[in-house]
């Protein structure tokens, strides 16, 4: 158990035993109440005073049961006590109240159920990114791991099936949540709680058996995941389309920083809203490729042609260099750096 779990307990004992002997002075002596408290406290704590009045009988023997459990829940705490000063246990007290103040603050992060191998890439990607999150983890060991390896993840103890667990990591004001534990049903249990808590939340899971993705959909997940199923297809279209996997890797992975896809969404105050993809001039602005657009219906268009309008809420799935994805996200959101753009790059007959 928690030493500081341990403590607690000992101090409500301890908090316990004081009722119970001046309670048991005043039943058994017929004694005032200050009195009771008086003789109870250097009772238990063995200083060695005479007697506030002489004891009967009874009271004598309830003295020594007395100084029996005392000694032993006094000396319980200082065991505590030390055991926390030696581990340093008060350090990792501030700290976990620095980190349970830091998540609080969260808004529209995401929620990672479960630090695995699959929750921690996710976590790795994220912080790449960077995008907020927070880990809730119920194994004590692999909290421990967490602590240890020094990434500096914001993370909460817990079961991500309880309701009080989810509202601690902000439920209320997350984004999305990715439910990755191993096993299935935690899976499907935590779905349902994250639904019933937060309705708008985007909820994506990790599947593992077959038949589990219409469960976990059912549940509320907005989409189902299966890492075998896609490492599975992947190997074999490394075998069957290595140039084309290739392709892939070099796009969506950290180790060829030359080249990335990403998504980039048009935002309502967009200047380029009722624009065709020509007049954009996004090509030629940035240098990147339009490889789809994903409306605002869930509709999605591979390799737009370029008198394809514009609209608020598209998604665009582009593909360049690092520096031209950032330069046309910055171009998007500037509302004054549409009206020249166009002029400069509009056809006449448009």
């Amino acid at each position: 158990m928690d030493p500081v779990r341990h403590l607690k307990i000992s101090i409500c004992v301890l908090f316990l035993l004081l009722s119970f002997g001046t309670f048991g002075y005043i039943a058994i002596e017929g004694w005032d109440t200050l009195d009771a408290l008086y003789m109870t406290v250097i009772t238990l704590g063995t200083v060695g005073f005479r007697e506030v009045q002489p004891l009967s009988a009874p009271g004598k023997v309830f003295t020594m049961l007395l100084i029996f459990f005392g000694v032993s829940v006094i000396g319980y705490i200082v065991g505590s006590l030390a055991q926390i000063m030696f581990e340093g246990q008060f350090h990792r007290i501030i700290g976990r109240k620095k980190v349970e103040k830091a998540i609080a603050a969260l808004q529209d992060h995401y929620i990672i159920c479960g630090f695995g191998r699959i929750g921690a890439l996710i976590c790795k990607e994220f912080a790449a990114k960077p995008l907020p999150f927070v880990v809730v983890e119920k194994d004590a060991e692999t909290i421990e791991r967490m602590e240890a390896d020094g990434h500096g993840y914001l993370f909460l103890r817990g079961d991500a099936t309880v309701d009080d667990t989810l509202l601690k990591a902000g439920i209320k004001t997350a984004k999305g949540l990715i439910s990755v534990v191993t096993s299935d049903t935690e899976n499907v249990y935590i779905t349902l709680t994250a639904r019933g808590l937060n309705p708008d939340l985007y909820i994506l899971a990790r599947s593992g058996e077959e038949g589990s993705e219409i469960k976990l959909k059912r549940a509320g997940a907005n989409k189902v995941v299966s890492p075998y199923l896609i490492g599975g297809s992947r190997m074999a279209q490394a075998i069957l389309r290595p140039t084309v996997v290739d392709f892939i890797e070099i796009a969506t992975g950290h180790e060829h920083m030359e080249l990335q896809m990403e998504e980039i969404v048009i935002p309502e105050h967009s200047g380029f809203i009722g624009e065709s993809l020509a007049s954009s001039g996004f090509r030629k602005e940035t240098g990147v490729i339009i490889v789809g657009i994903k409306k605002e219906s869930g509709k999605m268009g591979f390799n737009p042609e370029s008198h394809t309008r514009i609209e608020s809420g598209d998604t665009l799935i582009v593909l360049g260099e690092p520096t031209a994805i950032t330069k046309l996200d910055q171009l998007v959101r500037c509302s004054s750096c549409a009206e020249e753009t166009i002029k400069k790059h509009k056809r006449p007959h448009e």
